[in-house]
């Protein structure tokens, strides 16, 4: 069946600046509108979503640090600013009736949810969206990584990053036009060819967890859906033997 979700629960993981549409920064309102459309017919097909969040549209903690704050500090404010964004989904989720936690992994239990693993499965089980902000809750560690993580741990059976070209490719097709792209990679070829897609970290906990990262354009319309289906452009990264040359 060419509608049937192809995994019951997943992760999806996505940049701050896919929430800042064709701006240079903050939150663009048909950007954030149109990826909550995505989510909740995903959310429509009977699967289990949970959402990791970045925060490049409003601060990241390696710029801070380059220009001179304390690396731990710098962490801390993207941290808080991915609650920002993941606050801002949940509203327009909710406004648009669909029933959105935020678990956040710095207590501010005035705003949302401390992160509770058996919490956050619970509310997944009752068909609740499931955002996770403030990264792993330390310094040092991306949103991919936290992905990685919260994957893990939610049982989820795929990791979607979601990101601003429709795969993984050898350097970067905006910059270089004899990137070559893959349509399946393993985690090794990965790691081993030093591919940009998430850090070493991520990938390593996708790995020994089993859990295959799938990397597509955040910018088509109907993306989430179609890779879910097991249509569309994506890449799939997995155990096994991949298909990269």
């Amino acid at each position: 069946m060419a509608g049937e979700a192809k995994y019951r629960r997943v992760l999806l993981k996505l940049s701050g600046e896919a929430l800042m549409g064709d701006g240079t920064s903050g939150l663009d309102a048909d950007a954030v509108d149109r990826i909550t459309d995505e989510v909740i017919a995903v959310s429509k097909m009977g699967v289990e979503i949970s959402l990791v969040v970045g925060a490049g549209n409003i601060f990241r903690g390696i710029s801070g640090a380059a220009s001179g704050m304390e690396r731990a500090s710098a962490d801390y404010m993207g941290m808080l600013a991915t609650v920002i964004n993941a606050l801002a989904l949940q509203s327009i989720l909710e406004r648009k009736g669909v029933a959105t936690r935020v678990l956040s992994a710095i207590p501010m239990e005035s705003v949302c949810e401390p992160y509770i693993r058996r919490r956050a499965i619970r509310h997944m089980e009752k068909g609740r969206i499931v955002i996770f902000g403030a990264g792993t809750g330390n310094p040092f560690f991306t949103t991919d990584t936290a992905a990685a993580l919260r994957a893990s741990e939610m049982g989820c059976e795929a990791l979607l990053k979601a990101t601003q070209v429709d795969g993984v490719y050898s350097a970067d097709p905006k910059t270089d036009k004899k990137a070559v792209r893959y349509d399946e990679l393993t985690f090794h070829e990965v790691l081993s060819r030093d591919l940009k897609v998430m850090d070493a970290s991520a990938i390593a906990l996708a790995r020994e967890n089993n859990i295959p990262i799938l990397v597509f354009s955040i910018h088509n319309k109907g993306a989430f859906s179609d890779v879910m289906t097991g249509r569309g452009r994506f890449t799939i990264i997995r155990n096994g033997s991949g298909k990269g040359g």
